[in-house]
């Protein structure tokens, strides 16, 4: 497997975009933990300095190069990360201030914090550090009420979904190993900083003519004009990423599950749909009005690359796949699901994933720059993104037995260049569990909570139409 020097290297192409994206707001993964169980620091800290070591991009710093225009992974010989630890009296006063934001109202304590750390961008401002920036913290809040909350917050171009998810099972792991709780199974690498998804693409697959590029360009610009956003409510103020989730429980997950199976597609189609449905009917748009949206959606390319990679291979591997939908009101679940879930697998068959990737790349770093080449310069550049599969978590039993897990989260921002909306889903212990991430306050609270509830209401009507005993 091709690694390149331990020192560093320059990032990649999908790597650069997100290093421009995130000085905006969008891109600051994060993933928190609910515990029943105080957690030590000094084995927390001990725990991520062993994935440092073994997953050499966790431990390295992103630098810009002023002189070029340029970022680079530059890892330093001992990683830097120290746990940042808030005890009873800091987290209820922080707590507190959290509070006074009025969209806050009946928001619990592990859901505030979650906001805050999404909002907690070190990497605001990559020239303001010669030696660079750290791409891993990690924080503990105590709260009143004996539970604790563990937050690991990483940029994105270190961290896919599927890297968030392995890196929190391998945590607990070496958690459970260093409390004498026998032997963890070892991740991967050894190390080194591993290469960007570009180095990894299949002979040919990327290729396209320059006049073939030029006419996707050139649709893809178009297209962006024509597109239909949820409405804004404020364009102008400052802006913050906010959640809201999207829960069902045991049964409706299986029969929905069900749905999805036995018309061969994916649950992505399924949340596509209700989504698509949902917003379209909110704008009261008059009946057979068409209404063009965009729905980007993510596949995890590690399976497909050259040499295939493991979910244990840390970085960000995804790609987008965008694709266009009309709306004209009056669309059933099940109907629009499969169109739109068709679509998507028509795309990927045609390796749109791999031969659009540069170009959605230029795209939204030409966005970045040019907000006005956005709706209300909003730098919306879609209605929802999804994921093709859900993360499929059942070790929270074991999880609940080691460091006393209650709940957990993981999503990312989308408060700077991005969609109105960003599902991240995930089954546990069978049931459905989305954190739906929006920029406030160009969407407030109340208007998400409304379009979730609508969303969740077609997805448990469409569940009831295969209803089966969960067993």
């Amino acid at each position: 497997m091709p690694q390149d020097s331990v020192h560093g290297r320059p990032v990649g192409g999908t790597e650069n975009s997100w290093c421009r994206a995130v000085p905006g707001g969008t891109g600051i993964a994060t993933v928190a933990l609910l515990l029943s169980k105080p957690p030590e620091a000094s084995i927390l800290q001990s725990a991520l300095r062993t994935l440092q070591n073994r997953h050499g991009l966790l431990g390295s710093k992103l630098r810009y190069g002023a002189a070029t225009n340029t970022f680079s992974f530059m890892n330093p010989p001992v990683p830097s990360l120290h746990v940042k630890s808030f005890d009873l009296s800091s987290t209820p006063h922080l707590l507190q201030t959290l509070i006074s934001n009025p969209s806050a109202d009946a928001v619990s304590p592990f859901h505030l914090i979650l906001e805050h750390e999404l909002n907690q961008n070190p990497w605001l401002n990559p020239k303001s550090s010669c030696s660079g920036t750290d791409v891993f913290f990690a924080s503990i809040y105590a709260l009143p009420d004996a539970k604790w909350v563990v937050v690991l917050r990483l940029h994105t171009a270190v961290c896919d979904r599927t890297t968030a998810v392995s890196l929190l099972r391998e945590l607990i792991g070496v958690i459970r190993e260093k409390e004498g709780g026998g032997k963890e199974e070892n991740g991967m690498e050894g190390g080194e900083v591993s290469l960007g998804i570009e180095d990894f693409i299949p002979s040919g697959k990327a290729k396209k003519t320059l006049f073939v590029r030029g006419v996707d360009m050139l649709s893809y610009s178009v297209n962006s004009f024509r597109l239909t956003n949820l409405k804004f409510k404020d364009v102008k103020s400052p802006r913050s990423s906010e959640v809201v989730r999207l829960q069902l429980n045991h049964d409706d997950t299986h029969n929905l599950l069900t749905g999805c199976s036995a018309r061969g597609i994916k649950l992505c189609g399924a949340l596509a749909a209700a989504a698509l449905i949902a917003a379209h009917s909110s704008k009261g748009s008059p009946d057979h009005h068409k209404e063009k949206y965009a729905v980007v959606t993510l596949t995890d390319c590690r399976p497909l690359l050259d040499p295939p990679l493991s979910t244990h291979h840390f970085g960000f591997y995804h790609s987008a796949i965008l694709n266009t939908h009309s709306m004209k009101g009056g669309e059933t679940m099940w109907e629009l699901a499969r169109r739109t879930y068709m679509a998507f697998a028509n795309s990927k068959n045609s390796n749109k994933h791999f031969s659009d990737m540069a170009d959605l790349n230029f795209l939204m770093r030409k966005a970045i720059e040019n907000p006005g080449l956005t709706s209300s310069s909003s730098l919306r550049t879609s209605f929802l993104s999804v994921f093709e599969d859900p993360v499929i978590e059942t070790s929270d039993e074991m999880y609940k037995e080691i460091v006393g897990l209650e709940d957990y989260t993981g999503c990312a921002s989308v408060h700077g260049i991005g969609p109105s909306i960003a599902i991240f889903d995930t089954i546990r212990g069978g049931m459905l569990d989305c954190a739906c991430v929006y920029p406030s306050p160009m969407h407030s609270r109340d208007q998400m909570q409304e379009l979730i509830h609508q969303m969740k209401r077609l997805l448990l009507a469409a569940a009831a139409q295969n209803r089966v005993p969960y067993q």
